[in-house]
Protein backbone atom coordinates (compact mmCIF):
# COMPACT_ATOMS: atom_id res chain seq x y z
CA UNK A 1 0.00 0.00 0.00
CA UNK A 2 1.22 3.36 -0.82
CA UNK A 3 2.82 5.50 2.49
CA UNK A 4 0.84 9.17 3.34
CA UNK A 5 3.73 10.87 3.70
CA UNK A 6 3.50 13.24 7.02
CA UNK A 7 4.17 16.32 4.62
CA UNK A 8 0.86 15.64 2.28
CA UNK A 9 -1.00 14.79 5.49
CA UNK A 10 -0.29 18.44 7.58
CA UNK A 11 -0.83 20.26 4.12
CA UNK A 12 -4.50 18.37 3.28
CA UNK A 13 -5.13 19.12 7.12
CA UNK A 14 -4.51 22.71 6.40
CA UNK A 15 -6.99 22.52 3.91
CA UNK A 16 -9.28 21.11 5.37
CA UNK A 17 -8.83 23.77 8.38
CA UNK A 18 -8.67 26.74 5.69
CA UNK A 19 -12.36 25.35 4.05
CA UNK A 20 -13.49 24.91 7.68
CA UNK A 21 -12.72 28.66 8.93
CA UNK A 22 -14.14 29.70 4.87
CA UNK A 23 -17.60 28.02 6.18
CA UNK A 24 -17.01 29.52 9.38
CA UNK A 25 -17.35 33.24 8.14
CA UNK A 26 -19.87 32.52 5.25
CA UNK A 27 -21.82 31.23 7.97
CA UNK A 28 -21.15 33.45 11.06
CA UNK A 29 -23.70 35.26 11.92
CA UNK A 30 -21.89 36.17 15.49
CA UNK A 31 -20.04 39.44 14.61
CA UNK A 32 -23.04 41.48 13.54
CA UNK A 33 -23.27 45.14 13.01
CA UNK A 34 -25.45 45.90 16.06
CA UNK A 35 -22.34 44.69 18.02
CA UNK A 36 -20.43 47.56 20.02
CA UNK A 37 -17.72 45.61 21.46
CA UNK A 38 -16.05 45.22 17.83
CA UNK A 39 -13.17 47.20 17.14
CA UNK A 40 -14.72 48.14 13.76
CA UNK A 41 -17.54 50.11 14.95
CA UNK A 42 -14.64 52.93 16.09
CA UNK A 43 -12.81 52.05 12.09
CA UNK A 44 -10.15 50.28 14.11
CA UNK A 45 -10.01 47.16 11.95
CA UNK A 46 -7.68 44.44 14.52
CA UNK A 47 -6.27 41.74 12.55
CA UNK A 48 -4.27 38.67 13.27
CA UNK A 49 -2.95 35.46 12.03
CA UNK A 50 -2.60 31.98 13.07
CA UNK A 51 0.46 29.98 11.59
CA UNK A 52 -1.77 26.36 10.92
CA UNK A 53 0.94 24.39 9.92
CA UNK A 54 2.89 25.43 13.09
CA UNK A 55 -0.49 24.54 15.67
CA UNK A 56 -0.54 21.31 13.45
CA UNK A 57 2.50 19.91 14.09
CA UNK A 58 2.36 21.51 18.12
CA UNK A 59 -1.16 20.80 19.00
CA UNK A 60 -1.36 17.58 21.32
CA UNK A 61 -4.53 16.70 19.80
CA UNK A 62 -2.96 16.58 15.92
CA UNK A 63 0.15 14.45 17.64
CA UNK A 64 -2.00 11.61 19.38
CA UNK A 65 -4.16 11.59 16.49
CA UNK A 66 -1.65 11.23 14.14
CA UNK A 67 -0.17 8.29 16.20
CA UNK A 68 -3.20 6.54 16.64
CA UNK A 69 -3.66 7.18 12.61
CA UNK A 70 0.10 5.94 12.10
CA UNK A 71 -0.06 2.94 14.60
CA UNK A 72 -3.57 1.69 12.49
CA UNK A 73 -1.94 2.46 8.94
CA UNK A 74 1.17 0.02 10.22
CA UNK A 75 -1.62 -2.56 11.17
CA UNK A 76 -3.19 -2.62 7.86
CA UNK A 77 0.29 -2.47 6.40
CA UNK A 78 0.85 -5.41 8.02
CA UNK A 79 -2.06 -7.32 7.36
CA UNK A 80 -1.87 -6.70 3.87
CA UNK A 81 1.43 -7.19 3.51
CA UNK A 82 1.00 -11.43 5.35
CA UNK A 83 -1.95 -11.81 2.61
CA UNK A 84 0.46 -10.75 -0.09
CA UNK A 85 3.62 -12.61 1.17
CA UNK A 86 1.42 -15.44 1.27
CA UNK A 87 0.16 -15.20 -2.04
CA UNK A 88 2.99 -14.75 -4.03
CA UNK A 89 4.58 -17.95 -2.14
CA UNK A 90 0.87 -20.17 -3.39
CA UNK A 91 1.97 -18.44 -6.85
CA UNK A 92 5.71 -19.27 -6.99
CA UNK A 93 4.59 -23.31 -5.58
CA UNK A 94 2.06 -23.03 -8.59
CA UNK A 95 4.62 -22.38 -11.37
CA UNK A 96 7.20 -24.60 -9.98
CA UNK A 97 4.73 -27.39 -9.69
CA UNK A 98 3.46 -26.37 -13.32
CA UNK A 99 7.02 -26.17 -14.88
CA UNK A 100 7.93 -29.67 -13.61
CA UNK A 101 4.66 -31.33 -14.75
CA UNK A 102 3.48 -32.11 -11.39
CA UNK A 103 -0.45 -31.98 -12.20
CA UNK A 104 -2.39 -34.85 -13.36
CA UNK A 105 -4.61 -33.28 -15.40
CA UNK A 106 -4.55 -29.65 -17.72
CA UNK A 107 -7.93 -29.13 -15.71
CA UNK A 108 -6.58 -29.25 -12.23
CA UNK A 109 -3.85 -26.41 -13.32
CA UNK A 110 -6.04 -24.43 -14.40
CA UNK A 111 -8.57 -25.00 -11.13
CA UNK A 112 -5.25 -24.42 -8.70
CA UNK A 113 -4.47 -20.99 -11.79
CA UNK A 114 -8.03 -19.89 -11.13
CA UNK A 115 -8.00 -20.59 -7.16
CA UNK A 116 -4.57 -18.17 -7.48
CA UNK A 117 -6.19 -15.24 -9.49
CA UNK A 118 -9.52 -15.55 -7.22
CA UNK A 119 -6.87 -14.60 -4.32
CA UNK A 120 -5.01 -12.40 -5.79
CA UNK A 121 -8.19 -10.32 -6.92
CA UNK A 122 -9.00 -10.29 -3.17
CA UNK A 123 -5.93 -9.10 -2.41
CA UNK A 124 -6.36 -6.29 -4.78
CA UNK A 125 -9.84 -5.59 -2.85
CA UNK A 126 -8.74 -5.64 0.12
CA UNK A 127 -6.18 -2.93 -0.78
CA UNK A 128 -8.47 -0.93 -2.22
CA UNK A 129 -10.59 -1.23 1.21
CA UNK A 130 -8.05 -0.30 3.51
CA UNK A 131 -6.55 2.38 1.51
CA UNK A 132 -10.55 3.73 1.36
CA UNK A 133 -10.48 2.88 5.53
CA UNK A 134 -7.58 4.86 5.76
CA UNK A 135 -8.64 7.62 3.27
CA UNK A 136 -11.75 7.72 5.56
CA UNK A 137 -9.60 8.07 9.06
CA UNK A 138 -7.78 10.72 7.99
CA UNK A 139 -10.67 12.57 6.47
CA UNK A 140 -12.03 12.12 9.68
CA UNK A 141 -8.71 13.11 12.12
CA UNK A 142 -8.55 16.48 9.66
CA UNK A 143 -12.52 17.30 9.85
CA UNK A 144 -12.41 16.97 14.22
CA UNK A 145 -9.03 19.25 14.34
CA UNK A 146 -10.37 21.71 11.91
CA UNK A 147 -13.88 21.82 14.12
CA UNK A 148 -11.48 21.80 16.87
CA UNK A 149 -9.30 24.72 15.83
CA UNK A 150 -12.15 26.78 14.65
CA UNK A 151 -13.71 26.55 17.77
CA UNK A 152 -11.13 27.50 19.98
CA UNK A 153 -10.45 30.36 17.41
CA UNK A 154 -14.32 31.62 17.95
CA UNK A 155 -13.66 31.43 21.80
CA UNK A 156 -11.13 33.02 21.52
CA UNK A 157 -11.83 35.57 19.45
CA UNK A 158 -14.61 36.56 22.09
CA UNK A 159 -12.21 37.78 24.72
CA UNK A 160 -9.80 39.82 21.96
CA UNK A 161 -12.38 40.91 19.43
CA UNK A 162 -10.27 41.01 16.09
CA UNK A 163 -12.40 42.08 13.43
CA UNK A 164 -10.36 38.98 11.24
CA UNK A 165 -8.10 36.44 12.37
CA UNK A 166 -6.35 34.94 8.95
CA UNK A 167 -4.35 31.40 8.67
CA UNK A 168 -0.94 32.33 8.00
CA UNK A 169 -1.71 31.37 4.02
CA UNK A 170 -4.44 34.21 4.25
CA UNK A 171 -7.58 31.99 4.27
CA UNK A 172 -10.16 34.07 7.08
CA UNK A 173 -10.34 32.20 10.05
CA UNK A 174 -12.75 35.00 11.66
CA UNK A 175 -13.95 37.56 10.18
CA UNK A 176 -16.06 41.36 10.84
CA UNK A 177 -19.17 40.91 7.71
CA UNK A 178 -18.88 44.51 7.60
CA UNK A 179 -15.75 44.11 5.93
CA UNK A 180 -17.06 41.40 3.68
CA UNK A 181 -16.70 42.48 -0.08
CA UNK A 182 -17.50 39.00 -1.52
CA UNK A 183 -21.03 39.88 -2.96
CA UNK A 184 -19.99 42.92 -4.34
CA UNK A 185 -16.94 41.66 -5.87
CA UNK A 186 -19.38 38.69 -7.46
CA UNK A 187 -22.11 41.19 -8.37
CA UNK A 188 -19.65 43.79 -10.25
CA UNK A 189 -18.12 40.39 -12.07
CA UNK A 190 -21.62 38.51 -13.00
CA UNK A 191 -22.70 41.93 -13.93
CA UNK A 192 -19.35 42.25 -16.49
CA UNK A 193 -19.63 39.04 -17.82
CA UNK A 194 -23.32 38.84 -18.79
Amino acid sequence: MKKLPLILSIISLAGVVALAVLSFVNNSNGTSKGKSNTGSESGEIKIAYIQTDSVLVNYNLAIDLHKDFMSQQQQYNSEFGRKRESLERQAAAFQEKLQRGGFLTEERAMSERDKILGQEEEIRRMDYELTNKLGQMEASINQRLADSIVSYVKEYNKKHNFTYILSNSGNIVVGDQNFNITKDILDGLNSRYS
